[in-house]
């Protein structure tokens, strides 16, 4: 029977959304064939979706469209009921699960989001685990409770399953005040002595449960006035303008949403300059009520300011406008990693692990699958921190993935730029970031600005290189980057957010160089399929490689495959495989697995051989019989960039790879390129493989 966990609350803003990050981010490091399912959703309007559904689909990259992932809504299900038709309601949601059940190792089961009848949603939940056979782990929100509201809310919870042959496996309490958080540890454990449960605390914190502006614009129907790209910011008070100005702004507070008439024009021009002055705290926003807008002369000053913060409009008058905006709760989107990424750690740190990987033990493992690459990876990575400097600390890609670096203590990042360029732009895109944990240089200023000018002097000289030259060239960031790695400062350079491939290597090649018995600097992406990791090379830097260079290049890939826990089994690929053809290219490949072999006897390598053949063992035993590599190959080396680049991105966008790279290789010490394109996650990735590199330097 496929494993499962019935996660379900005991009342609402219980921390579900925590909850299931945590347990599919430990599923996915055992098996990638990880399911999500709601037997019953809300009522939404046309084309608004379960956010915790489109949550999970979109973060995980879970194989699972919308529609699968749900029984039906509360509205049907509530029709079925009325009509006498339980039995059909259950046999919907039994149907669509075991559709589930048959694709998947695991499955976590979601419960519903008591936005209605708290009694009737409970009776459901207990219900579809019971029908399910899905053990459950029940969640309760502790936040303004006592201990004992918080062990009679949970009692009750768990008597219900219990009583209905439920197997309960656990309790996780959310939103704990701190002060009471020790002591409720201890009467929990006293309270469910001898159970075999999960029995954790999750403490309050801000950044979980306060919304944002655009949560206050989607539950408010606000119009937005200005503003729009900073509506990510948090919201953790809100504060009603109805005074005089001088008595209003001591009453602001940090991170506040103010909500005033529209007709206002002093608070809000006195709320403007509060924000932008020192001596007050930030605000998240303006609130406008009565569904009046600023006059024109009002609009002609905010226009001049650049960089606004969110001003809404609503219709409603400021009382009722102030009820709707406390009743918001934070949710969490899939493109808010920064907030995803905490949610992650939080849970990581406050629930036992070691209980939960015992409730998981059953879940097969498949193989290498990504989420367990990338989590070895990880883990690799934050045994021994690296240093890696990041050029481009201006881009905003690259600080989103500096703030969710450093709050999981993975590495160590230097973030090149000025200091002030560089808070602004993290303030300007909502980036929560701490910067007591991220070193900022600015190369002009650092304390061996000159030198790393002499040394680069030096090394070029003869190349015709005089020292202002050098002082040029060191002032530029990936210069600089690459000096800093070569001198020891940092472990690994990761750059291309914003430069380009050439910008990034040159300064590697005349500063760092290449490797003794290594010609060519190659490349390699881990492609990380749903059941094993790939090493494709090279498919990002060279063009048309020889014999000689693509015999190294096979050479390389193998090494970085060891290096990273791959034992390599090399595919040395053309158009035909063995013997059967010929031609140029075939040639090329034929004589370059001759070079590898003899200059690595160690290595497992076959050529020329068609990709079918390396991957696919009934091909490989047809096309070539007792091959060591064919059918097996998990480092595939292509006869050149074109044919190389092509595959990995036909491979990445259809069938949904993740491919982590491009991974340079042949260096002193590592430089990594990034796409100009690239995603947080790939910086992310990219650093991680860095870091890795560099500790094994």
């Amino acid at each position: 029977m496929t494993n499962s966990i019935y996660i379900s609350t005991a009342e609402p803003n219980s921390g579900k959304a925590l909850v299931a990050l945590g347990i599919l981010e430990n599923s996915l490091r055992k098996s990638s064939k990880v399911g999500f399912f709601k037997p019953v959703i809300g009522d939404y309007n046309s084309g608004k979706e379960d956010e915790h559904i489109s949550l999970v689909i979109d973060h995980f990259g879970l194989d699972l469209n919308y529609e699968e992932a749900y029984g039906l809504t509360l509205k049907r299900a509530n029709e079925l009921i009325s009509q006498g038709k339980k039995d059909e309601m259950l046999e919907i949601v039994i149907s669509k699960y075991k559709k589930l059940e048959e694709r998947f190792d695991f499955i976590l089961i979601e419960s519903s989001d008591y936005k209605n009848s708290i009694t009737l949603e409970h009776s459901l939940n207990i219900e579809f685990a019971k029908n399910l056979a899905s053990p459950v782990l029940v969640l309760t929100n502790a936040h303004n409770k006592s201990i004992d509201d918080c062990i009679d809310a949970l009692r009750v919870a768990i008597d219900d399953f219990a009583s209905n042959d439920c197997e309960v496996i656990g309790s996780i309490v959310n939103r704990v005040n701190t002060d009471i958080i020790n002591d409720l540890n201890t009467e929990l454990a006293k309270q469910f002595k001898g159970n075999k449960m999960l029995l954790s605390t999750v403490p309050a914190d801000d950044r979980m449960s306060s919304p944002t502006v655009r949560d206050i614009v989607e539950h408010t129907n606000a119009k937005v006035l200005y503003g729009e790209k900073n509506l990510d910011v948090l919201v953790d008070n809100i504060t009603i303008a109805a005074m005089q100005m001088q008595n209003f702004l001591p009453k602001i507070k940090e991170n506040s949403l103010v909500i005033t008439p529209g007709d206002r024009s002093d608070i809000l021009l006195g709320t403007i300059s509060a924000h932008r002055a020192q001596s007050y705290p930030n605000v998240s926003g303006m609130l406008l009520t009565t569904g009046l807008e600023p006059d024109d002369s009002i609009k002609q000053v905010i226009d001049g300011m650049k960089d606004m913060f969110p001003i809404l409009s609503v219709p409603e008058n400021t009382y009722l406008t102030a009820n709707f905006a406390n009743e918001v709760h934070a949710s969490m989107r899939a493109n808010d990693l920064s907030r995803i990424s905490y949610a992650k750690e939080l849970f990581d740190k406050h629930v036992d692990s070691k209980i939960l990987s015992e409730l998981l033990a059953t879940v097969k493992v498949k193989g290498m699958t990504p989420k367990m690459f990338q989590y070895t990876l990880t883990e690799r990575a934050r045994q021994k921190k690296a240093r890696i400097v990041l050029p481009e600390g201006n881009d905003h890609r690259v600080l989103e993935a500096s703030a969710i670096l450093a709050s999981q203590d993975i590495v160590d990042i230097i973030l090149l730029g000025k200091k002030e360029e560089i808070v602004d732009v993290a303030r300007k895109n909502a980036i929560t970031i701490d910067f007591d944990k991220i070193e900022i240089i600015n190369p002009v200023e650092y304390v061996k600005f000159n030198e790393y000018v002499n040394t680069l002097y030096e090394l070029r000289k003869h190349k015709g290189m005089n020292l202002d030259m050098a002082t040029d060239a060191m002032s530029d960031v990936s210069y600089f980057g690459t000096m800093m790695v070569q001198m020891g400062d940092a472990n690994g350079m990761v750059s291309g957010a914003v430069h380009t491939t050439a910008a990034t290597i040159r300064p590697a090649l005349q500063v760092i160089k290449t490797k003794p018995g290594t010609s060519v600097v190659s490349s390699v992406f881990f492609m990380s399929l749903p059941d094993r990791v790939l090493v494709y090379g090279d498919c990002a830097v060279n063009p048309n490689p020889n014999s000689e260079q693509l015999a190294e290049i096979a050479i390389s890939s193998a090494e970085t495959a060891i290096a990273f826990g791959i034992e390599p089994k090399i595919a040395m690929l053309s158009y035909s495989s063995g013997s059967s053809g010929s031609g140029e290219q075939v040639e090329k490949v034929r004589a370059a697995t001759e070079i590898a072999k003899e200059k690595r006897p160690d290595l497992k390598i076959e050529g020329p051989i068609q990709y079918d053949a390396a991957v696919d063992p009934t091909v490989g035993a047809q096309k070539m019989p007792g091959s060591e590599v064919a059918g097996q190959a998990n480092v595939l080396v292509f006869p050149d960039l074109n044919t190389g680049n092509n595959t990995y991105k036909a491979v990445q966008r259809e069938t949904g790879a993740i491919a982590i790279g491009p991974v340079l290789q042949g260096l002193n010490k590592p430089v990594n390129d990034l796409s100009r394109g690239c995603l947080v996650e790939d910086i992310l990735n990219t650093v991680i493989i860095t870091a890795i590199q560099g500790n094994q330097a």
